[in-house]
């Protein structure tokens, strides 16, 4: 049974980049929106991303997108496989922002899971939360596509629909570029939506690379700061100690570290550390315990705790998946 607007549908499914250098916060909701367009920017725009998103659309023929959680465009328009109808509703104002409560909506209902929503002219579309921590920094999309055969009724009733909107095309056009919408099984949508997961899971490790490679537009004592930390890292380190060696009071250095990083003090170590236990994981030869020590956690189940906060997975999972590809 199809799912109208308004009632969302279950899915039971579940090398480095070069990354834009920008900063962001998640101070204030502004701030916080704010941040999540410059990290989903710096995400598409790595190698990574461009490189699934060719090698989805090449296999599955379907548009695919990253979107920030704040935003107000139609996530397909422009893009590649983009449907044909949905490019013709997209030139009238009452049809475009038809197709963008369905996209609020959907976006509303997928913020812990994978979520499908069928829109006013009967075409599905979803979207897979992508997390970093415990923060929702945007949604994988896909869409524009039937689930079963559009019928001659079906085209019929969306043809009122479009005059009522005032779309500019006649009934052929629009006949013909309805029913060129592609169709897919049950079985090839869960699918997608299982490789969209896996993907948000991949992408919200990247994610932790780009508070780690923030280097622009900060002062030389900041810069300062994060080279000691980095040398420092396998060491108890605290914020007193790095701001003694900057020459700032622990106050200010820890108000100027936040605003200029995004994170507090203590994230900021974790990360660097997490950061370097992934190439440590890279040697089947380490025991975990190992490298949690080597990287510079006091306990393995500190390390634990920290590693699958960051990045969703425990390091022995973290781990598998690696060797295993």
């Amino acid at each position: 049974m199809q799912t109208i607007i308004g009632k969302p549908e279950n899915n039971n499914v579940g090398n480095k980049d070069n990354f834009s250098q920008k900063n962001f916060s998640d101070h204030s909701p502004s701030e916080n929106g704010h941040g999540n367009r410059v990290l989903v920017d710096a995400l598409t725009n790595s190698r990574t991303y461009r490189d699934y998103e060719r090698a989805f659309s090449d296999m599955t023929g379907l548009p695919i997108a990253l979107q920030p959680v704040e935003t107000w465009q139609l996530p397909h328009h422009g893009k590649r496989n983009e449907n044909a109808f949905c490019a013709l509703l997209s030139k009238k104002s009452r049809a475009c922002a038809a197709c963008l409560q369905t996209q609020e909506h959907l976006c509303q209902t997928a913020v812990a899971e994978a979520k499908t929503v069928v829109c006013p002219v009967g075409l599905s579309d979803s979207a897979v939360p992508v997390h970093m921590s415990d923060r929702l920094i945007g949604f994988l999309q896909i869409g524009q596509v039937f689930r079963k055969k559009p019928t001659e009724g079906q085209f019929n009733r969306v043809a009122q629909l479009c005059q009522k909107w005032g779309v500019e095309a006649n009934r052929e056009a629009l006949r013909k570029a309805y029913f060129s919408g592609k169709v897919i099984s049950q079985k090839e949508h869960d699918s997608a939506i299982k490789l969209l997961s896996i993907f948000a899971q991949h992408l919200a490790m990247l994610s932790n690379q780009v508070f780690i490679q923030q280097e622009n537009a900060e002062s030389p004592v900041i810069t300062k700061a994060r080279a000691y930390i980095q040398e420092h890292q396998t060491e108890e380190i605290s914020l007193g100690q790095v701001a003694k060696a900057v020459n700032m009071s622990s106050y200010y250095f820890c108000k100027m570290f936040k605003k200029v990083t995004g994170i507090n003090f203590t994230d900021y170590v974790a990360r660097i550390r997490i950061e370097k236990s992934k190439n440590l994981l890279l040697n089947p030869n380490l025991r975990v315990s190992e490298i949690a020590f080597e990287v510079g956690f006091q306990s393995l189940t500190h390390f634990n705790r920290v590693f699958k906060k960051i990045l969703g997975q425990s390091p022995t999972e973290y781990r598998a998946q690696l060797l295993a590809h």
